[in-house]
């Protein structure tokens, strides 16, 4: 579903971000889910660089993004917003309460129990580089994720998706997690995460919502060559 700037459902998403983050901005969650429930949407770009708009502290009280605006709620925080399109549009979410539930578990258990160790690294590998404390810390962080990764290696077994053959908004957001461990070798010695990240990524709808994000980022860089 292509971005429509018409459209009545509107996201927020950042002009332009270092080539190491580029892919990895939350908005990207948003606009898989999005792309998901079939739902044209439109962007609300913002500078990085920069402080907020004064207006935007109504929409994410934190001035991150993604926010999100419909005609009936608007939001913040990349799980609600997942949550909410996986309920009122009937995608993402089964129908069956109690598949429901276990697909909202899995949704809050990426951003509980999975990223909080990813950011860490992150802080680490990216933000604190060469620090003595970042050095003594990592290796501690390191194995926290191997033991999350195990667990979750352990409970996806052989099935496709985390709750067996259908893919929820749980998929989506322990997907989008596990992204941020790219380039470290950490998915590597779980062939079975390997392929489920792989599985998730090949969706049309995680596609092309990769290819609108990058398509905001080129358009900003030819307007600064």
């Amino acid at each position: 579903m292509p971005v429509d700037p018409q459209a009545s459902v509107r996201i927020s998403a950042f002009k332009w971000v270092p080539p190491f983050a580029q892919v990895y901005v939350r908005d990207l969650r948003a606009r898989w889910a999005l792309e998901e429930a079939g739902v044209p949407y439109a962007v609300r770009k913002l500078d990085a660089a920069v402080e907020r708009p004064a207006d935007y502290f109504e929409e994410q009280p934190f001035g991150q993004v993604p926010s999100y605006r419909d005609d009936t709620v608007s939001l913040f925080e990349s799980g609600a917003i997942v949550l909410y399109l996986g309920r009122e549009r009937q995608a993402l979410l089964p129908v069956d309460p109690a598949a429901r539930a276990r697909a909202t578990a899995w949704l809050i258990a990426a951003l509980n129990s999975v990223e909080p160790f990813a950011m860490q690294l992150a802080t680490i590998d990216i933000f604190s580089v060469g620090e003595e404390w970042a050095k003594q810390r990592r290796p501690a962080v390191i194995e926290m994720i191997g033991k999350r990764l195990a667990r979750l290696s352990d409970a996806l077994g052989d099935k496709a998706y985390l709750d067996g053959d259908t893919f929820t908004a749980g998929d989506l957001m322990m997907t989008s997690v596990l992204r941020s461990f790219d380039g470290k070798d950490l998915l590597d010695r779980y062939p079975n995460l390997v392929a489920y990240k792989a599985r998730c990524q090949a969706r049309p709808a995680f596609k092309a919502a990769l290819a609108a994000q990058l398509a905001d980022f080129e358009q900003r860089e030819a307007v600064s060559a």
